[in-house]
């Protein structure tokens, strides 16, 4: 059985807006834009890796995999992609206050197919999290920006990872059985 995605945002979860003094985030220049990161990340990403196949769910899209991932020690991961992503059949409603929040939900779902996954963003609309709650298959952390990663969510992502829905509700349902007399 494959292992649960872990789809992951860069900026606000990696890339943090204000880590505390004390942390080991690093300064770069990235294609114009100063970045923070930190090794210590890459280290958990790597442990993370036992349980979960990681994914890059960012605006960064592919050179995430270009800057991202050599800074922090990671192998090139599968992309998400998000430029040019048109509304499909089947996609999920998005309320009209959730239009930038939830917009990653749609390609997430379509990528993840039938397995189960774990999202880490700091812009996840907390109704998406709160559904996600009542489900085994989904895991929806959502990251303090200033802070990004923490050990708190690693841990988190360990102890519990995302498992396969129910059998049950997989199945297909029966069509009724028509009665006697009707037709």
């Amino acid at each position: 059985m494959p292992k649960p995605f872990l789809f992951l945002d860069v900026d606000g979860v990696l890339n943090p807006a204000a880590p505390h003094p004390a942390t080991d985030f690093e300064a770069r220049t990235l294609l114009g834009f100063r970045v923070l990161l930190s090794r210590r990340h890459g280290d958990w990403l790597h442990e993370l890796s036992q349980v979960h196949e990681l994914c890059w769910a960012t605006t960064w899209e592919e050179n995430a995999n270009t800057h991202i991932a050599p800074a922090l020690g990671l192998p090139q991961l599968p992309v998400v992609r998000f430029t040019g992503c048109a509304p499909q059949p089947g996609d999920p409603r998005t309320p009209v206050l959730e239009l930038f929040s939830a917009a990653k939900w749609a390609p997430l779902l379509r990528h993840a197919g039938p397995r189960p996954f774990a999202w880490l963003d700091d812009v996840i609309p907390p109704r998406l999290v709160r559904n996600s709650l009542l489900r085994r298959d989904r895991l929806l952390l959502r990251v303090d920006a200033r802070r990004g990663l923490e050990r708190h969510h690693v841990d988190r992502l360990l102890a519990a990872p995302p498992r396969p829905a129910p059998l049950a509700g997989r199945l297909p349902r029966r069509r009724p059985k028509a009665r006697a007399g009707t037709g």
